[in-house]
């Protein structure tokens, strides 16, 4: 039932879309411009919890529109999506980093409560068990951005090669 409303909700959606708000490409513009300029303003506290409610809320629905499609042509979006909400995380997590290191003195609170929420769950208050999750999100970090280069090294080898005469 979900996934019939889903898969003929999408292939329309962007022409519907520009029906209503026909300036949508200068508000995704705007949009790329509001996440940059997060990367240099300092954002308060409040905005950030927003932002990483938005982030989780937005990884959610993607993860379930991906998994209730009947076909992958019906999400072709999914490229710019992705990479709008990477660059969302990325955003929020220079913002994090900015007032963790600034105002890390003022509290555990001092990054947004979202961030002491999720600190205080992952460590369950004992810096030990923090330090070895931290150690095996490290490994899982390097190994995944090491398997990722890989990859990218070996199709950039396998182009040169088909270019050449």
């Amino acid at each position: 039932m979900a996934e019939a409303a889903i898969a003929g909700f999408l292939p329309g959606f962007s022409a519907k879309l520009r029906r209503v708000a026909p300036g949508t490409d200068v508000a995704l513009a705007m949009a790329v411009v509001v996440l940059l300029s997060i990367l240099i303003l300092p954002l308060p506290t409040l905005v950030l919890d927003l932002g990483l409610a938005l982030s989780i809320t937005a990884s959610v629905l993607v993860l379930m529109v991906a998994l209730f499609l009947e076909r992958p042509l019906d999400f072709t979006s999914f490229p710019t999506l992705l990479l709008l909400t990477t660059l969302l995380r990325l955003s929020l997590n220079v913002a994090t980093t900015r007032l963790i290191l600034s105002h890390g003195n003022e509290g555990p609170t001092a990054a947004g409560h979202m961030v002491a929420a999720f600190g205080g769950f992952l460590m369950g208050g004992d810096v030990v068990i923090g330090l070895i999750l931290f150690a095996i999100l490290l490994v899982v970090n390097f190994m995944v951005i090491t398997k990722g280069s890989g990859r990218i090294a070996e199709v950039a080898a396998r182009f040169s090669l088909d270019a050449m005469p």
